[in-house]
C-alpha cells in the first residue's frame, strides 16, 4: 500500500483537454486504529456531516426504539440515508412517522427541492410543493423523533446540541466510535439543523471501521445489513452510494457526506475508509472512493466516470490519475 504524503489527484477531461483537477485526502484504517493506507493530510479536521449518519443511528437500535416501533430494514436504511426525495422515499418516511404517531410538522430538517430531478419535475407537474419529507435527511430526523418518542423526550428543539437526544445519545456515540472528545468544541450547524462536529479524517475512518466488527444482530450490524439490503433507500436510483453498495463485495457499505466527504466500511477486510476532496467537489469524492475500494478488490476496475453534455453525449471523463 502507498502511505503517500501526496493527495490523490482526480482529473476531469473534456475531449483531449484536462479541464479540472481535484486533490483528495484519503485514509484507510483498520479496526485496531492502525493506518493501513493514506494519501495527503489525514490528520485534518473535516465536517463529516451526512457521512456520520450510520453512527448517529446506532442509539435508535441500541436503546430498543427500533424494535419498540417495529422498524423495517427500509426504515433503518432511511435513518442512514441522504435520499433523493423520490416518491418511494417520501411515502416510506410519511408512513413511518404516522405509525410512530409523530406529525410531519415536527420534522426540523426543513424543506428542499428533491435531489431527484425526475421527482422534482413530477411534483411541479402535479402542482404540489415539496415538504420536509422530501429533504434528503428526513429519514435521519424520523429516527431522531422515534428515539425521542421511545425515551419520552420532548421533541422541542431536538436538533440543539444541548437537547437530551443530542447530549446523551447522538454526540456520545460519535465520541465513542471515532475515539474523540467533543468537549470544548462548538459545533457548526448542518444543512438539516443538527450539530455538525469536526472530526479528524483518520478518526472518521476509524469510526467507520468499528461499524464492521459488530455481530449481525448488534446495532451496527443491523444498520449495515439494512443499507446492504435496501441500497435504493440509502440514496436513490442513480446515486453513487446505491451503485457502490450494490456492486461491491466483502460486505462493503458506503455513505457520502457533504462537500466532498465519502466514507466506507469493508467488514471482511476489517477496514474503514474516509476521504475529503479539498475543494468540496462531490464528483471527485465518488470516483476517489471507487478507486480506493478497487485497490482492495471490492469493486470491479474503477475505470472512469463519463462526463456527458446536455444532449447525453459523452464528452470527457472523471478519473483518478495518482
Amino acid at each position: 500500500m502507498s502511505r503517500s504524503g501526496a493527495p490523490l489527484l482526480v482529473e476531469v477531461t473534456r475531449g483531449d483537454s484536462v479541464e479540472s483537477w481535484h486533490e483528495v485526502d484519503a485514509v484507510v484504517v483498520g479496526t485496531d486504529g492502525t493506518v493501513v493506507d493514506s494519501w495527503g493530510d489525514t490528520a485534518r479536521r473535516v465536517l463529516p456531516r451526512s457521512a456520520l449518519k450510520p453512527i448517529q443511528a446506532i442509539p435508535l437500535v441500541a436503546t430498543g426504539a427500533a424494535d419498540s416501533f417495529a422498524l423495517t430494514k427500509v426504515e433503518l436504511a432511511l435513518t442512514c440515508a441522504s435520499h433523493d426525495g423520490e416518491p418511494a422515499h417520501v411515502e416510506a418516511v410519511a408512513s413511518w412517522l404516522e405509525r410512530v404517531g409523530v406529525p410531519v410538522g415536527e420534522l426540523a430538517c426543513g424543506a428542499h427541492r428533491p435531489i431527484s430531478e425526475a421527482a422534482a419535475i413530477g411534483l411541479a407537474e402535479a402542482g404540489q410543493r415539496y415538504t420536509a419529507l422530501h429533504n434528503n435527511c428526513s429519514g435521519k430526523h424520523a429516527g431522531f423523533l422515534t428515539l425521542c418518542r421511545h425515551l419520552d423526550l420532548s421533541t422541542d428543539r431536538y436538533c440543539d446540541p444541548s437537547h437530551q437526544l443530542q447530549r446523551n445519545h447522538v454526540s456520545p456515540v460519535i465520541e465513542e466510535r471515532c475515539g474523540i472528545d467533543l468537549a470544548g468544541q462548538e459545533p457548526a450547524v448542518d444543512g438539516c439543523g443538527i450539530p455538525a462536529w469536526g472530526v479528524p479524517l483518520e478518526r472518521l475512518a476509524a469510526g467507520w471501521a468499528t461499524l464492521g466488527i459488530g455481530r449481525p444482530h448488534s446495532p451496527e450490524g443491523r444498520l449495515l445489513d439494512a443499507m446492504r439490503s435496501e441500497p435504493f433507500f440509502v440514496a436513490g436510483q442513480d446515486r453513487a452510494c446505491t451503485r457502490m453498495i450494490k456492486g461491491s463485495t466483502g460486505g462493503t457499505v458506503v455513505k457520502t457526506g457533504a462537500e466532498g466527504v465519502f466514507c466506507a466500511v469493508v467488514p471482511d477486510d476489517g477496514v474503514g475508509v474516509a476521504l475529503k476532496v479539498r475543494d468540496g467537489a462531490g464528483r471527485g469524492s465518488s470516483v476517489a472512493l471507487a478507486w480506493v475500494l478497487t485497490r482492495f478488490g471490492r469493486l470491479p476496475a474503477a475505470g472512469e466516470e463519463v462526463v456527458v453534455n446536455h444532449a447525453g453525449l459523452p464528452v470527457g471523463v472523471t478519473r483518478v490519475v495518482g
